[in-house]
């Protein structure tokens, strides 16, 4: 299913990589083409700058998180800690992987040429896609671990630990790479340069074979839709429970002392959902259309046609799941105090000497 070589309308037969092919087509013809193919065109060449600047930002931005984090001065617990330094990592990896070295060479094809003459495809997509597990199934761990922390008051001493965390990032990771191998079998080694699900090339009793459609099919399954529902699931759960013991905990407050206080408990809970729930909500909304997509492509190759979904949303797609990689930052500096503190210091720090030497 290459819709990059598929005729849209009737009227374009090949879709070139040059921006200002791109650009020339969409301003002087644009009258000549559906709405949709409209919207696929321009968010090609939106492409063109939305990439390498996600990339020069992510890149530091993450970087810069893992260092924050890692000194263990930003109010967390070390439990929670090892799991944002996870993400941060699996996030970083991403980027490099996927956004650096798949999105950038397929935007700016004619540049990245070569690449078709070095056959590590598969391996690539070995790395990038167990990179990808990890860093879903990390904020799956961290979900679970805060649901643990505030709703299993008996559990939470034995699992809500350091060393608890560490080992189930290691065990994600390790279960993340065995899982990802058959794609090195799936895949050939030859780049394709196509903006597709599967940037390799593959054989045709692959591209037809409903054994592997199977494997691709459990590994969407396995990544996303299963965190989708555990996510979704836990969630919920930790919101029924804190609703309850928050109405009860007011009760008994209002009777003991006759009127309703200021609770320090109350509050920091407050705190640590609202970074969870920022945290999985930006895993859902931002992975739920190449989830969706990628799931109709791959029915739509082995026959089954009766829903058309036109290649923009694939496009949409790309966008939204790596923009998830490089926001979490973001959402620390916003729901964390200590975090903008500790951002704010490491930011000034080149300036330090600068600033005391004007304030003699």
């Amino acid at each position: 299913m290459d819709q990059n070589l598929t005729a849209v309308d009737g009227n374009v037969t090949t879709m070139g990589r040059n921006f200002i092919w791109e650009f020339d087509i969409l301003s002087t013809n644009y009258d000549w083409y559906s709405l949709d193919y409209r919207m696929y065109l321009a968010l090609r060449i939106i492409q063109y700058i939305y990439y390498p600047t996600l990339a020069i930002i992510g890149v530091p931005v993450n970087l810069l998180t893992i260092g924050i984090l890692s000194r263990g001065k930003c109010g967390l617990s070390k439990c929670v800690t090892r799991y944002l330094v996870a993400i941060s990592v699996a996030d970083l990896l991403v980027i490099i992987l996927d956004m650096i070295l798949r999105h950038i060479p397929i935007v700016y094809q004619e540049q990245f040429q070569f690449l078709q003459s070095i056959s590590v495809c598969n391996i690539h997509a070995v790395l990038l896609y167990a990179a990808t597990d990890c860093s879903v199934w990390f904020t799956v761990t961290f979900t679970f671990d805060r649901f643990v922390a505030i709703c299993c008051q008996k559990l939470k001493c034995k699992y809500c630990s350091e060393k608890t965390a560490a080992a189930v990032l290691v065990t994600v990771t390790v279960l993340s790479c065995l899982n990802n191998i058959t794609w090195y079998f799936m895949l050939t080694g030859q780049y394709w340069l196509w903006n597709e699900p599967w940037f390799c090339s593959v054989t045709s009793i692959v591209w037809y074979s409903v054994v592997w459609a199977s494997v691709q099919f459990l590994h969407h399954i396995l990544t996303p839709i299963v965190p989708f529902v555990v996510i979704l699931l836990l969630n919920a759960a930790t919101v029924r429970h804190i609703l309850v013991s928050n109405r009860g905990r007011r009760r008994l407050r209002a009777h003991s002392s006759g009127e309703i206080r200021r609770d320090p408990e109350m509050e920091s809970r407050r705190k640590s959902i609202i970074l969870l729930f920022v945290i999985s909500a930006n895993f859902i909304l931002l992975w739920a259309v190449l989830m969706v997509y990628s799931i109709w492509g791959r029915i739509f190759d082995l026959g089954y046609r009766s829903v058309y979904l036109h290649a923009y949303l694939k496009e949409v797609g790309f966008m939204l799941q790596l923009m998830s990689c490089c926001i979490n930052s973001a959402i620390y500096a916003v729901t964390q105090t200590q975090f903008r503190e500790q951002l704010s210091n490491v930011l000034k720090y080149p300036f330090t000497p600068i600033l005391k030497l004007t304030s003699r």
